[in-house]
């Protein structure tokens, strides 16, 4: 698994969102210049929170975007899973079934099933609030 640039500036960006007071709406120019995301890519990568309910935008003066809900109250997996759509280890566990011909003879698979539940595990315990606090372990 490889989490992309998408991936990983939705997160840097909800985490700068995170610094700030709660109620303050921070400007995109503001996140482009501290997290060096071009305000192209950062468009599109805040739009994919606004419309998923992640961030509230303001327009206007003082406008920008600020978080839904409390920092605590997001994972590190959701944010992941909302960029990237898939965290699975491997592609035959990338869908609800499991159609590989192989599956019922694979040595394998408990192995890939086993990560996959480890990742999302550690992803789902990890919050936003988390790595603000550089709680995380």
């Amino acid at each position: 698994m490889t989490i992309s640039t998408k991936g990983r500036y939705a997160l840097r960006v909800m985490i700068d969102i995170a610094q700030h007071p709660a109620d303050e709406y921070i400007s995109l120019k503001s996140i482009s210049e501290r997290q060096e995301i071009s305000m192209k890519y950062l468009e599109a990568i805040v739009s994919m929170l606004a419309k998923s309910g992640f961030v509230e935008s303001h327009r206007g003066k003082n406008g920008g975007y600020r978080l839904a809900h409390p920092a605590q109250d997001y994972t590190v997996r959701e944010i992941l899973e909302l960029t990237e759509k898939n965290l699975a280890p491997v592609a035959c566990l990338s869908c609800d079934e499991n159609t590989c011909p192989r599956a019922g003879e694979c040595i394998t698979l408990p192995m890939w099933q086993k990560l996959g539940q480890m990742v999302d595990g550690y992803l789902e315990s990890v919050t936003l609030a988390d790595l603000v606090n550089r709680e995380y372990h």
